[in-house]
Protein backbone atom coordinates (compact mmCIF):
# COMPACT_ATOMS: atom_id res chain seq x y z
CA UNK A 1 0.00 0.00 0.00
CA UNK A 2 1.29 3.75 -0.65
CA UNK A 3 2.17 5.82 1.78
CA UNK A 4 2.65 9.25 1.66
CA UNK A 5 3.21 11.87 4.53
CA UNK A 6 3.86 15.65 4.58
CA UNK A 7 6.72 15.99 7.23
CA UNK A 8 4.49 19.33 8.43
CA UNK A 9 1.01 17.02 9.04
CA UNK A 10 1.99 14.27 10.35
CA UNK A 11 -1.22 12.85 12.23
CA UNK A 12 -4.00 10.96 13.54
CA UNK A 13 -7.12 9.74 14.24
CA UNK A 14 -8.49 9.24 17.95
CA UNK A 15 -9.50 5.06 18.08
CA UNK A 16 -12.45 3.86 19.54
CA UNK A 17 -13.10 0.33 21.13
CA UNK A 18 -14.46 -2.45 19.72
CA UNK A 19 -15.45 -5.83 21.72
CA UNK A 20 -13.64 -9.04 20.95
CA UNK A 21 -14.84 -12.35 18.96
CA UNK A 22 -14.31 -15.60 19.82
CA UNK A 23 -15.96 -17.74 17.15
CA UNK A 24 -17.27 -17.58 13.40
CA UNK A 25 -21.05 -19.02 13.02
CA UNK A 26 -23.39 -18.53 10.91
CA UNK A 27 -26.98 -16.39 12.83
CA UNK A 28 -28.78 -18.89 11.77
CA UNK A 29 -28.32 -22.96 11.36
CA UNK A 30 -25.82 -24.80 13.25
CA UNK A 31 -22.48 -23.48 14.23
CA UNK A 32 -18.99 -24.25 13.01
CA UNK A 33 -16.01 -23.01 14.52
CA UNK A 34 -13.63 -21.66 11.92
CA UNK A 35 -10.39 -23.66 11.32
CA UNK A 36 -7.95 -20.41 12.15
CA UNK A 37 -8.39 -17.21 14.23
CA UNK A 38 -8.03 -14.75 11.42
CA UNK A 39 -11.16 -16.06 9.96
CA UNK A 40 -13.05 -15.52 13.39
CA UNK A 41 -11.55 -12.26 12.95
CA UNK A 42 -12.83 -11.79 9.98
CA UNK A 43 -16.15 -12.70 10.06
CA UNK A 44 -16.42 -10.82 13.79
CA UNK A 45 -14.90 -7.76 11.98
CA UNK A 46 -17.77 -8.13 9.34
CA UNK A 47 -20.51 -8.46 11.96
CA UNK A 48 -19.84 -4.62 12.62
CA UNK A 49 -19.79 -3.85 8.91
CA UNK A 50 -16.55 -2.71 8.33
CA UNK A 51 -14.25 -3.80 5.37
CA UNK A 52 -10.50 -2.63 5.66
CA UNK A 53 -8.85 -2.66 2.39
CA UNK A 54 -5.98 -4.62 4.49
CA UNK A 55 -5.63 -7.39 7.32
CA UNK A 56 -2.88 -4.84 8.88
CA UNK A 57 -1.26 -1.59 8.51
CA UNK A 58 2.04 -2.42 6.96
CA UNK A 59 3.84 -0.78 3.95
CA UNK A 60 6.87 -2.16 2.01
CA UNK A 61 8.58 1.19 1.62
CA UNK A 62 10.44 3.67 3.14
CA UNK A 63 7.93 6.92 3.21
CA UNK A 64 8.16 10.76 3.63
CA UNK A 65 7.48 10.10 7.69
CA UNK A 66 10.50 8.39 7.91
CA UNK A 67 12.55 11.85 6.55
CA UNK A 68 10.63 13.67 9.02
CA UNK A 69 11.36 11.04 11.95
CA UNK A 70 15.20 12.03 11.35
CA UNK A 71 14.70 14.45 13.99
CA UNK A 72 12.29 14.20 16.80
CA UNK A 73 10.43 10.59 17.91
CA UNK A 74 7.33 12.63 18.23
CA UNK A 75 5.53 14.58 15.48
CA UNK A 76 1.85 16.53 16.20
CA UNK A 77 -0.01 18.73 14.69
CA UNK A 78 -3.00 20.68 15.48
CA UNK A 79 -6.36 19.98 13.24
CA UNK A 80 -9.73 21.10 13.00
CA UNK A 81 -12.16 18.20 11.97
CA UNK A 82 -14.14 18.86 8.97
CA UNK A 83 -17.85 18.68 8.86
CA UNK A 84 -18.08 19.78 12.45
CA UNK A 85 -21.26 22.15 12.78
CA UNK A 86 -21.21 25.37 11.28
CA UNK A 87 -18.05 26.38 9.24
CA UNK A 88 -17.44 29.70 11.46
CA UNK A 89 -16.93 27.09 14.69
CA UNK A 90 -13.87 27.36 16.94
CA UNK A 91 -10.21 28.08 15.96
CA UNK A 92 -8.06 25.28 15.86
CA UNK A 93 -6.21 26.89 19.06
CA UNK A 94 -9.08 26.72 20.64
CA UNK A 95 -10.66 23.47 20.16
CA UNK A 96 -7.19 22.03 21.21
CA UNK A 97 -7.30 18.78 18.99
CA UNK A 98 -4.01 17.11 18.37
CA UNK A 99 -2.74 14.49 16.03
CA UNK A 100 0.63 12.89 15.52
CA UNK A 101 2.97 9.99 15.04
CA UNK A 102 5.27 8.07 17.46
CA UNK A 103 8.51 6.26 16.35
CA UNK A 104 8.20 3.00 18.48
CA UNK A 105 12.27 2.93 19.89
CA UNK A 106 11.73 -0.50 20.30
CA UNK A 107 10.74 -1.18 16.88
CA UNK A 108 12.40 -1.17 13.70
CA UNK A 109 9.96 1.15 11.90
CA UNK A 110 6.56 0.96 13.73
CA UNK A 111 4.89 4.44 14.23
CA UNK A 112 2.10 4.64 16.84
CA UNK A 113 -0.79 7.11 16.13
CA UNK A 114 -3.13 8.65 18.28
CA UNK A 115 -5.68 11.93 18.71
CA UNK A 116 -5.24 13.92 21.75
CA UNK A 117 -8.39 16.27 23.08
CA UNK A 118 -7.90 18.83 25.39
CA UNK A 119 -10.67 19.13 28.03
CA UNK A 120 -13.75 21.00 26.64
CA UNK A 121 -13.97 21.86 31.07
CA UNK A 122 -10.67 22.45 32.31
CA UNK A 123 -7.45 22.02 31.22
CA UNK A 124 -6.14 20.78 34.65
CA UNK A 125 -8.59 18.05 34.56
CA UNK A 126 -7.06 14.59 34.53
CA UNK A 127 -5.69 12.84 31.60
CA UNK A 128 -7.31 9.87 30.07
CA UNK A 129 -6.31 7.32 27.52
CA UNK A 130 -8.97 4.93 26.28
CA UNK A 131 -7.84 1.66 24.69
CA UNK A 132 -9.98 -0.12 22.52
CA UNK A 133 -9.84 -3.84 22.21
CA UNK A 134 -9.97 -6.22 19.35
CA UNK A 135 -7.20 -7.65 19.72
CA UNK A 136 -6.72 -5.08 16.65
CA UNK A 137 -9.57 -2.95 16.32
CA UNK A 138 -8.90 1.26 15.68
CA UNK A 139 -9.70 3.46 18.59
CA UNK A 140 -11.10 5.44 16.07
CA UNK A 141 -14.53 3.23 16.46
CA UNK A 142 -14.55 4.83 20.15
CA UNK A 143 -14.14 8.74 19.00
CA UNK A 144 -17.20 8.46 17.25
CA UNK A 145 -19.43 6.23 17.96
CA UNK A 146 -18.75 6.08 21.92
CA UNK A 147 -17.16 8.37 24.49
CA UNK A 148 -15.43 10.46 21.96
CA UNK A 149 -15.74 14.44 20.98
CA UNK A 150 -18.05 13.77 18.27
CA UNK A 151 -21.13 12.11 16.95
CA UNK A 152 -21.39 11.11 12.93
CA UNK A 153 -24.57 10.95 11.57
CA UNK A 154 -25.74 9.21 8.31
CA UNK A 155 -24.87 11.79 6.07
CA UNK A 156 -20.69 11.93 7.83
CA UNK A 157 -21.56 15.50 9.16
CA UNK A 158 -20.13 15.45 13.02
CA UNK A 159 -22.06 16.83 15.99
CA UNK A 160 -20.34 17.78 19.50
CA UNK A 161 -21.17 14.49 21.86
CA UNK A 162 -22.69 16.06 25.21
CA UNK A 163 -21.11 13.06 26.67
CA UNK A 164 -17.95 13.05 25.39
CA UNK A 165 -15.16 12.34 27.76
CA UNK A 166 -12.99 15.47 27.10
CA UNK A 167 -16.01 16.76 29.02
CA UNK A 168 -14.21 15.38 31.73
CA UNK A 169 -11.02 14.70 30.88
CA UNK A 170 -7.89 15.37 28.40
CA UNK A 171 -8.33 12.78 26.28
CA UNK A 172 -6.30 10.19 24.37
CA UNK A 173 -6.74 7.29 22.04
CA UNK A 174 -3.93 5.59 20.55
CA UNK A 175 -4.04 2.83 17.46
CA UNK A 176 -2.54 0.10 19.06
CA UNK A 177 -0.89 -2.94 18.65
CA UNK A 178 0.98 -1.58 15.58
CA UNK A 179 -0.95 -2.21 12.46
CA UNK A 180 -4.27 -0.88 13.61
CA UNK A 181 -6.22 2.12 12.64
CA UNK A 182 -3.35 4.31 10.98
CA UNK A 183 -0.59 3.19 13.24
CA UNK A 184 1.79 1.05 10.77
CA UNK A 185 5.08 -0.26 9.90
CA UNK A 186 7.03 -1.36 7.05
CA UNK A 187 8.68 -4.61 9.37
CA UNK A 188 5.65 -7.12 10.47
CA UNK A 189 8.68 -8.42 12.96
CA UNK A 190 7.42 -5.22 14.66
CA UNK A 191 4.40 -7.11 15.62
CA UNK A 192 3.02 -7.58 19.02
CA UNK A 193 2.01 -11.05 20.43
CA UNK A 194 2.06 -10.48 24.09
CA UNK A 195 1.20 -8.02 26.83
CA UNK A 196 4.96 -6.90 27.49
CA UNK A 197 5.33 -6.07 23.78
CA UNK A 198 2.13 -3.74 23.93
CA UNK A 199 2.89 -2.56 27.44
CA UNK A 200 6.16 -1.01 26.31
CA UNK A 201 5.15 0.57 23.49
CA UNK A 202 2.58 2.27 25.55
CA UNK A 203 4.91 3.39 28.39
CA UNK A 204 7.42 4.31 25.82
CA UNK A 205 4.78 6.62 24.36
CA UNK A 206 3.17 7.88 27.23
CA UNK A 207 6.95 9.30 28.56
CA UNK A 208 7.32 11.37 25.05
CA UNK A 209 3.86 12.53 25.20
CA UNK A 210 4.23 14.18 28.04
CA UNK A 211 7.32 15.75 27.33
CA UNK A 212 5.60 16.96 23.91
CA UNK A 213 3.35 18.36 26.38
CA UNK A 214 4.68 19.46 29.88
CA UNK A 215 2.10 21.06 30.56
CA UNK A 216 -0.39 18.14 31.15
CA UNK A 217 2.29 16.08 33.38
CA UNK A 218 1.34 17.41 36.61
CA UNK A 219 -2.17 16.14 35.92
CA UNK A 220 -3.82 13.25 37.53
CA UNK A 221 -3.03 9.94 34.66
CA UNK A 222 -5.83 7.33 33.98
CA UNK A 223 -5.86 4.35 31.86
CA UNK A 224 -9.07 3.39 30.43
CA UNK A 225 -10.55 0.73 27.86
CA UNK A 226 -12.97 -1.73 26.94
CA UNK A 227 -13.02 -5.65 25.77
CA UNK A 228 -9.64 -7.49 25.12
CA UNK A 229 -8.21 -4.24 26.52
CA UNK A 230 -9.20 -6.32 30.08
CA UNK A 231 -5.81 -7.29 28.65
CA UNK A 232 -3.90 -4.49 27.73
CA UNK A 233 -4.98 -2.15 30.60
CA UNK A 234 -3.32 -4.31 33.74
CA UNK A 235 -0.45 -4.77 32.15
CA UNK A 236 -0.41 -1.38 30.60
CA UNK A 237 -1.07 -0.18 34.71
CA UNK A 238 1.76 -2.39 36.04
CA UNK A 239 4.56 -1.21 33.75
CA UNK A 240 3.45 2.41 34.46
CA UNK A 241 3.62 1.54 37.91
CA UNK A 242 6.80 -0.04 37.67
CA UNK A 243 8.16 3.18 35.98
CA UNK A 244 7.57 5.36 38.33
CA UNK A 245 9.16 2.93 41.42
CA UNK A 246 12.17 2.50 39.61
CA UNK A 247 12.31 6.21 38.62
CA UNK A 248 12.64 5.74 34.94
CA UNK A 249 11.78 8.42 32.89
CA UNK A 250 9.35 11.13 33.44
CA UNK A 251 7.17 10.72 37.02
CA UNK A 252 3.59 9.76 35.31
CA UNK A 253 0.78 11.26 37.98
CA UNK A 254 -0.77 8.08 37.73
CA UNK A 255 -4.18 7.63 39.98
CA UNK A 256 -5.99 4.24 38.55
CA UNK A 257 -7.44 2.39 35.49
CA UNK A 258 -10.70 1.34 34.50
CA UNK A 259 -11.79 -2.00 32.66
CA UNK A 260 -15.46 -1.94 30.47
CA UNK A 261 -16.48 -5.07 30.07
CA UNK A 262 -12.97 -6.85 30.05
CA UNK A 263 -11.67 -10.12 29.44
CA UNK A 264 -9.17 -10.18 32.39
CA UNK A 265 -8.86 -13.59 33.71
CA UNK A 266 -10.56 -16.30 30.95
CA UNK A 267 -10.68 -19.30 33.30
CA UNK A 268 -13.28 -17.73 35.56
CA UNK A 269 -14.88 -15.46 33.21
CA UNK A 270 -15.48 -18.62 30.35
CA UNK A 271 -16.95 -20.10 33.39
CA UNK A 272 -19.38 -18.34 33.56
CA UNK A 273 -21.24 -18.27 29.82
CA UNK A 274 -23.08 -20.87 30.53
CA UNK A 275 -24.20 -18.87 34.31
CA UNK A 276 -25.44 -15.81 32.34
CA UNK A 277 -26.80 -17.74 29.73
CA UNK A 278 -29.52 -19.38 32.12
CA UNK A 279 -30.40 -16.04 34.58
CA UNK A 280 -31.29 -14.46 31.31
CA UNK A 281 -33.20 -17.28 29.99
CA UNK A 282 -31.23 -17.51 26.92
CA UNK A 283 -30.58 -21.13 27.46
CA UNK A 284 -32.81 -24.18 29.87
CA UNK A 285 -31.76 -26.16 32.46
CA UNK A 286 -30.70 -29.24 29.85
CA UNK A 287 -28.71 -27.18 27.50
CA UNK A 288 -26.76 -25.87 30.99
CA UNK A 289 -25.82 -28.88 32.01
CA UNK A 290 -24.61 -30.17 28.84
CA UNK A 291 -22.54 -26.98 28.15
CA UNK A 292 -21.21 -27.08 31.67
CA UNK A 293 -19.51 -30.49 30.88
CA UNK A 294 -16.98 -28.81 28.81
CA UNK A 295 -15.62 -26.49 31.42
CA UNK A 296 -13.37 -28.61 33.28
CA UNK A 297 -11.76 -29.00 29.85
CA UNK A 298 -10.90 -25.57 29.49
CA UNK A 299 -9.73 -24.94 33.34
CA UNK A 300 -7.65 -27.76 32.02
CA UNK A 301 -6.78 -26.55 28.92
CA UNK A 302 -5.45 -22.91 30.48
CA UNK A 303 -3.82 -24.14 33.09
CA UNK A 304 -1.83 -26.25 30.62
CA UNK A 305 -1.29 -22.74 28.42
CA UNK A 306 -0.12 -20.91 31.67
CA UNK A 307 2.54 -23.81 32.30
CA UNK A 308 3.31 -24.39 28.96
CA UNK A 309 2.59 -21.84 26.78
CA UNK A 310 2.89 -21.99 23.07
CA UNK A 311 0.30 -24.42 21.25
CA UNK A 312 -0.70 -25.20 24.34
CA UNK A 313 -2.71 -21.58 24.05
CA UNK A 314 -3.96 -22.41 20.91
CA UNK A 315 -5.78 -25.37 22.14
CA UNK A 316 -6.70 -23.67 25.12
CA UNK A 317 -8.11 -21.13 22.65
CA UNK A 318 -10.13 -23.55 20.74
CA UNK A 319 -11.48 -25.56 23.93
CA UNK A 320 -12.74 -22.60 26.03
CA UNK A 321 -14.76 -21.21 22.79
CA UNK A 322 -16.71 -24.27 22.38
CA UNK A 323 -18.58 -23.42 25.67
CA UNK A 324 -19.28 -19.79 23.81
CA UNK A 325 -20.00 -21.59 20.50
CA UNK A 326 -22.38 -23.88 22.52
CA UNK A 327 -24.30 -21.57 23.46
CA UNK A 328 -24.72 -19.15 20.21
CA UNK A 329 -25.72 -22.48 18.55
CA UNK A 330 -29.05 -22.36 20.13
CA UNK A 331 -29.59 -18.49 20.43
CA UNK A 332 -28.78 -17.95 16.36
CA UNK A 333 -29.13 -14.35 15.49
CA UNK A 334 -29.14 -13.23 19.32
CA UNK A 335 -26.79 -10.05 19.20
CA UNK A 336 -23.69 -11.42 22.00
CA UNK A 337 -22.81 -7.63 22.23
CA UNK A 338 -26.25 -6.88 23.75
CA UNK A 339 -28.46 -9.89 23.92
CA UNK A 340 -31.64 -7.43 23.68
CA UNK A 341 -31.32 -7.43 20.20
CA UNK A 342 -31.02 -9.12 16.92
CA UNK A 343 -28.17 -9.80 14.76
CA UNK A 344 -29.76 -9.14 10.50
CA UNK A 345 -28.14 -11.09 8.79
CA UNK A 346 -24.09 -10.75 9.11
CA UNK A 347 -24.74 -7.69 10.87
CA UNK A 348 -24.93 -6.51 14.54
CA UNK A 349 -23.74 -3.04 14.46
CA UNK A 350 -22.80 -0.73 11.49
CA UNK A 351 -20.01 1.09 11.90
CA UNK A 352 -19.22 1.51 8.09
CA UNK A 353 -19.76 5.40 8.48
CA UNK A 354 -16.35 5.92 10.22
CA UNK A 355 -14.37 4.00 7.61
CA UNK A 356 -16.20 5.86 5.07
CA UNK A 357 -15.30 8.96 6.89
CA UNK A 358 -12.07 8.56 7.62
CA UNK A 359 -11.61 7.85 3.69
CA UNK A 360 -12.57 11.41 2.76
CA UNK A 361 -9.57 13.24 1.45
CA UNK A 362 -10.66 16.55 3.59
CA UNK A 363 -10.55 14.48 6.55
CA UNK A 364 -7.22 12.70 5.99
CA UNK A 365 -5.34 15.81 4.63
CA UNK A 366 -6.80 17.33 8.46
CA UNK A 367 -5.17 14.55 10.04
CA UNK A 368 -2.06 14.48 8.11
CA UNK A 369 -2.22 10.94 7.17
CA UNK A 370 -1.98 11.54 3.64
CA UNK A 371 -2.61 7.95 1.47
CA UNK A 372 -1.59 6.19 4.72
CA UNK A 373 -4.52 3.58 4.85
CA UNK A 374 -6.85 3.01 7.96
CA UNK A 375 -7.14 -0.49 9.50
CA UNK A 376 -10.25 -0.62 11.03
CA UNK A 377 -9.47 -3.71 12.99
CA UNK A 378 -6.67 -5.97 11.84
CA UNK A 379 -7.62 -9.84 11.83
CA UNK A 380 -3.83 -10.11 11.66
CA UNK A 381 -3.07 -8.25 15.05
CA UNK A 382 -6.11 -10.41 16.09
CA UNK A 383 -4.38 -13.49 15.15
CA UNK A 384 -0.80 -12.43 16.44
CA UNK A 385 -2.52 -12.15 19.80
CA UNK A 386 -3.41 -15.77 19.91
CA UNK A 387 -1.24 -16.71 22.38
CA UNK A 388 -2.29 -14.16 24.46
CA UNK A 389 -5.46 -14.86 25.02
CA UNK A 390 -6.15 -17.17 27.69
CA UNK A 391 -3.11 -15.87 29.79
CA UNK A 392 -4.95 -14.68 33.23
CA UNK A 393 -4.13 -10.48 33.09
CA UNK A 394 -5.51 -9.82 37.27
CA UNK A 395 -2.58 -11.75 38.59
CA UNK A 396 -0.53 -7.94 38.61
CA UNK A 397 -3.79 -6.08 40.05
CA UNK A 398 -3.66 -6.77 43.84
CA UNK A 399 0.19 -5.14 43.50
CA UNK A 400 -1.55 -1.92 42.42
CA UNK A 401 -4.71 -1.90 44.87
CA UNK A 402 -1.94 -2.46 47.74
CA UNK A 403 0.12 0.65 46.60
CA UNK A 404 -3.18 2.71 46.31
CA UNK A 405 -4.21 2.54 42.59
CA UNK A 406 -7.99 2.92 41.93
CA UNK A 407 -9.44 0.09 40.10
CA UNK A 408 -12.76 0.35 38.43
CA UNK A 409 -14.18 -2.59 36.74
CA UNK A 410 -17.91 -1.96 34.82
CA UNK A 411 -19.88 -3.91 32.65
CA UNK A 412 -23.03 -3.76 30.82
CA UNK A 413 -25.80 -6.31 31.97
CA UNK A 414 -26.56 -7.22 28.61
CA UNK A 415 -23.72 -8.19 26.72
CA UNK A 416 -22.96 -11.67 26.96
CA UNK A 417 -19.13 -12.34 25.70
CA UNK A 418 -17.39 -10.44 28.45
CA UNK A 419 -20.63 -10.06 30.41
CA UNK A 420 -21.03 -8.50 33.41
CA UNK A 421 -21.38 -11.92 35.71
CA UNK A 422 -18.42 -13.35 34.61
CA UNK A 423 -16.23 -9.71 35.59
CA UNK A 424 -17.72 -9.64 38.81
CA UNK A 425 -16.45 -13.43 39.86
CA UNK A 426 -13.23 -12.78 38.81
CA UNK A 427 -13.35 -9.04 40.79
CA UNK A 428 -14.56 -11.03 43.68
CA UNK A 429 -12.14 -13.82 43.65
CA UNK A 430 -8.95 -11.95 43.58
CA UNK A 431 -6.91 -12.16 46.54
CA UNK A 432 -5.63 -8.83 47.70
CA UNK A 433 -5.73 -7.41 51.43
CA UNK A 434 -9.00 -6.22 51.03
CA UNK A 435 -11.34 -9.43 49.54
CA UNK A 436 -13.34 -10.42 52.71
CA UNK A 437 -14.22 -6.46 53.24
CA UNK A 438 -15.05 -6.16 49.25
CA UNK A 439 -17.40 -9.54 49.23
CA UNK A 440 -18.79 -7.93 52.59
CA UNK A 441 -19.78 -4.82 51.21
CA UNK A 442 -23.06 -3.59 50.37
CA UNK A 443 -24.57 -3.35 46.99
CA UNK A 444 -26.04 0.04 46.26
CA UNK A 445 -27.63 1.89 42.93
CA UNK A 446 -25.47 3.98 41.24
CA UNK A 447 -28.25 6.95 40.49
CA UNK A 448 -27.97 9.35 37.34
CA UNK A 449 -29.97 12.08 37.29
CA UNK A 450 -32.08 10.49 40.59
CA UNK A 451 -32.42 7.34 38.71
CA UNK A 452 -31.25 4.03 39.47
CA UNK A 453 -28.95 3.51 36.05
CA UNK A 454 -26.55 0.38 37.85
CA UNK A 455 -25.62 -1.61 41.12
CA UNK A 456 -22.45 -0.53 42.82
CA UNK A 457 -20.00 -2.67 44.83
CA UNK A 458 -16.52 -1.16 46.48
CA UNK A 459 -13.84 -0.91 49.37
CA UNK A 460 -10.80 0.74 49.43
CA UNK A 461 -9.28 1.09 45.90
CA UNK A 462 -11.61 -1.29 44.06
CA UNK A 463 -15.15 -0.61 43.11
CA UNK A 464 -17.33 -2.99 40.31
CA UNK A 465 -20.49 -1.40 38.45
CA UNK A 466 -23.17 -3.30 37.08
CA UNK A 467 -24.44 -0.95 34.71
CA UNK A 468 -28.11 -1.20 33.47
CA UNK A 469 -30.04 -1.53 30.29
CA UNK A 470 -26.58 -1.50 28.34
CA UNK A 471 -24.68 -4.05 26.15
CA UNK A 472 -20.28 -4.33 25.61
CA UNK A 473 -20.32 -0.73 24.76
CA UNK A 474 -21.69 1.19 27.81
CA UNK A 475 -20.50 4.50 26.69
CA UNK A 476 -22.17 4.16 23.66
CA UNK A 477 -25.47 2.87 25.36
CA UNK A 478 -25.28 4.68 28.16
CA UNK A 479 -24.03 8.57 27.51
CA UNK A 480 -25.10 9.98 30.14
CA UNK A 481 -24.47 7.48 32.88
CA UNK A 482 -20.62 6.51 31.36
CA UNK A 483 -19.90 10.15 32.08
CA UNK A 484 -20.94 10.34 35.45
CA UNK A 485 -19.42 7.08 36.62
CA UNK A 486 -15.85 8.24 35.08
CA UNK A 487 -16.27 11.64 36.32
CA UNK A 488 -17.47 10.50 40.11
CA UNK A 489 -14.94 7.99 39.88
CA UNK A 490 -11.81 9.77 39.59
CA UNK A 491 -13.20 12.55 42.42
CA UNK A 492 -13.28 9.69 44.64
CA UNK A 493 -17.15 10.18 44.83
CA UNK A 494 -18.27 6.11 43.92
CA UNK A 495 -16.97 5.20 47.00
CA UNK A 496 -18.44 8.24 49.06
CA UNK A 497 -21.99 7.53 46.90
CA UNK A 498 -22.06 4.06 48.35
CA UNK A 499 -21.27 5.05 52.24
CA UNK A 500 -24.15 7.72 51.81
CA UNK A 501 -26.49 4.93 50.80
CA UNK A 502 -25.82 2.48 53.54
CA UNK A 503 -26.43 5.31 56.39
CA UNK A 504 -29.40 6.76 54.89
CA UNK A 505 -32.73 6.17 56.81
CA UNK A 506 -35.01 3.79 54.69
Amino acid sequence: MASTFSHISLSLLSLLLLPFFSAAFPHNGPLHLSSTPKLQAEKFIRDLNLFPNDEINTIPHKTSLDEAFAGPMLVEKQFKMPFLGAASGPSVQELGHHAGYYRLPNSKAARMFYLFFESRTNKNDPVVIWLTGGPGCSSELAVFYENGPFQIANNLSLAWNDYGWDKASNLLFVDQPVGTGFSYTSDEGDIRHDEEGVSNDLYDFLQAFFAQHPQFAKNDFYITGESYAGHYIPAFASRVHKGNKAKEGMHINFKGFAIGNGLTNPEIQYKAYPDFALQMGLIKKADYDRISKTIPDCEQAIKTCGSEGGEACASSYEVCNSIFNKIMNIIGGTNYYDIRKQCEGDLCYDFSNMETFLNKKQVRDALGVGDIDFVSCSSTVYDAMLMDWMRNLEVGIPALLEDGIKVLVYAGEYDLICNWLGNSNWVHAMEWSGQKAFGASSTVPFKVGGTEAGLLKSHGALTFLKVHNAGHMVPMDQPEAALQMLTSWMQGKLAIAESVERIAPK
